[in-house]
């Protein structure tokens, strides 16, 4: 099963494809992760990626999609693939609709984690992250543990976004609306959009999305 997770920033997309990577053994391409994975690669996609990185220039739209064309074709057994961050806008969806046919391959559900942006503005000034695993931390519903450790993995560094701020929260969910939030009148249109309320308890979410992939 492939899908695409849509949202804002901060709507727990990160959060939900670990949940589905852990209990449905699916892979997740997160477009940054995929760029870095590529920058040390070695291959030929790689070196491009390096070089255009290294320059400061931006990804094309084709160099993701030829990143995410490579990793179609890895034949490894899985549960399918989860779009995270990919695509943001109408043409990537054209091109991304686009590859899966051509690998004979098909997107079979996308949801949109809704949320409040007042709520969610509260709730991403409010996080950290642990440094070693990613795991998301909250002061006012998740706080880092008294001992100092992360619950996951047990480490003892945490984080938070530089740009975790009111400001630059508002400004990058402007980005959000008026870029991608057009993919949701186009994949309702085509019969394939689901949505979960993004801003309940991450357990919840959870049911959610999978009530969506098992229906």
């Amino acid at each position: 099963m492939n899908i695409i997770l849509l949202g804002p920033p901060g709507a727990g997309k990160g959060t939900q494809a670990r949940h589905l990577v852990e209990t449905r053994g699916m892979v997740q391409l997160s477009t940054g992760d995929m760029l870095r994975e590529a920058k040390d690669s070695g291959t030929e996609m790689g070196k491009i990626v390096a070089d255009v990185m290294a320059r400061g220039a931006l990804v094309t739209d084709e160099i993701v999609i030829g990143l995410i064309r490579e990793k179609l074709a890895d034949k490894t057994e899985h549960g399918g693939f989860i779009f995270d961050g990919f695509p943001r806008t109408l043409p990537q969806a054209d091109a991304l609709g686009a590859l899966m046919e051509a690998e004979g391959q098909t997107l079979d559900a996308v949801i949109e984690m809704r949320v409040d942006d007042e709520a969610l503005v509260d709730r991403i000034t409010a996080r950290s992250t642990c440094g070693s695993c990613g795991e998301v931390y909250n002061d006012n519903t998740k706080p880092i543990p008294a001992d100092g450790k992360c619950t996951s993995c047990g480490g003892t560094e945490f984080k938070r976004r530089a740009d975790d701020n009111e400001e630059s929260l508002k400004t990058r969910l402007m980005a959000y609306y008026k870029q991608t939030s057009p993919l949701i009148g186009y994949y309702y249109a085509k019969g394939m959009l689901s949505d979960v309320d993004g801003l309940a308890e991450i357990e919840a979410v959870q049911g959610s999305i999978a009530a969506v992939l098992d229906a």
